[in-house]
């Protein structure tokens, strides 16, 4: 049971000495430092717990030599950020994982190019102790900039590029598609179009090759090009439904743009999936129970990609294989899978 103090903090002093150990040793423990016998951390645990101890962060980072905290950069406006339910859950994953590492979450996001250098300028200042970047584009310089300030960093997507050394958490986006458009061809359907995302990031770029995998003579006039919101998910499907009267089945790059879809069609009298079959790509709870007839689509692990993320990270900043760590080979890429509902 912790102790009620009413007199001054309790000191590190009164922890070792509650323990029944050197100040070193209850220290390490409080620091997170490795050398000390399991009974003997369980001692000074209990004696934190029993004082209500609570660490000196500017002590804690002289010893330690860290911050506890993670830039999290998201390189899209505000807007986005908080109109797109697939950062909530990036984020939520690797919230919940740095507090399970007692590290705190520093939100920095692009409302244009002139955030580039302030960005870099805050990584380069020694606030944090590491970063996780995603939602970058191949079209700017934020991600040679965030690999220049010298801050350990993993990246969420595969980066553009070959010159960039850095271990990213990725989802197989070409799997995902191929498998969205082998479902669409099983299902008898001849002519399927695709709802591309912004092909300055490579998750886009990925999604139209499996596209174009099972489909290799298809014509380009049944791409059509989106930016992930749903707005241009509808504004693409009314281009395609007047292109091609005959079109039966779409292929949307995300499920925000598969909504859009899914309300274009609606509003034009085209039954789904009945004249055109719809497949997305994320299954968002958030976006799919609000679709009528219910979205089929590939499922990513969001949530738990933004988890594997921290760990990466937290790998690199142990020293636990950094070597390794530093090069393309220690990124993950997580599976994907199709997910059957109503409209395909």
């Amino acid at each position: 049971m912790t102790e009620q103090i009413t007199g001054p903090r309790p000191t590190l002093e009164a922890v070792a000495a509650r323990a029944g150990v050197s100040r070193a040793t209850a220290s390490r423990v409080v620091n997170g430092g490795a050398g000390v016998r399991a009974p003997l951390v369980e001692k000074v645990r209990r004696a934190v717990e029993e004082l209500g101890y609570v660490p000196n962060h500017a002590a804690r980072t002289l010893v330690t030599r860290r911050n506890g905290a993670v830039a999290v950069i998201i390189a899209e406006p505000e807007f986005r950020i908080f109109s797109d339910p697939f950062f909530e859950q990036q984020v939520r994953g690797i919230s919940r994982e740095l507090t399970a590492h007692d590290a705190q979450l520093v939100l920095l996001w692009v409302e244009g190019p002139g955030d580039h250098e302030r960005i870099a300028r805050y990584l380069g200042g020694g606030h944090v102790d590491g970063a996780l970047a995603f939602s970058l584009h191949s079209d700017d310089r934020l991600s040679a900039l965030i690999v220049r300030s010298g801050v350990p960093t993993v990246f969420g997507g595969r980066p553009a590029g070959s010159d960039l050394a850095v271990p990213f958490v990725d989802c197989d986006n070409r799997g995902g598609a191929r498998e969205a458009v082998r479902h669409l061809v099983s299902l008898g359907r001849k002519r399927i179009a695709h709802i591309a995302g912004p092909r300055d990031q490579t998750s886009a770029l990925d999604r139209i090759a499996g596209y174009h995998d099972v489909l290799v003579d298809a014509d380009p006039a049944l791409l059509c090009q989106g930016d992930f919101t749903r707005e241009s998910g509808a504004r693409a499907m009314a281009q395609l439904l007047d292109r091609w009267p005959d079109l039966d089945a779409v292929f949307a790059s995300n499920d925000l743009m598969a909504a859009g879809a899914l309300s274009t069609l609606r509003e034009r009298g085209v039954r789904v999936p009945e004249d055109v079959a719809v497949v997305g790509f994320d299954d968002m709870e958030s976006v799919v129970r609000d679709t009528a007839p219910a979205l089929t689509t590939v499922r990513q692990d969001i949530e738990g990609m933004g988890r594997i993320m921290v760990k990466l990270l937290m790998r690199r900043l142990d020293g636990a294989g950094e070597a390794e760590s530093a090069s393309a080979s220690a990124s993950v890429i997580t599976q994907t899978s199709l997910v059957r509902r109503a409209s395909a």
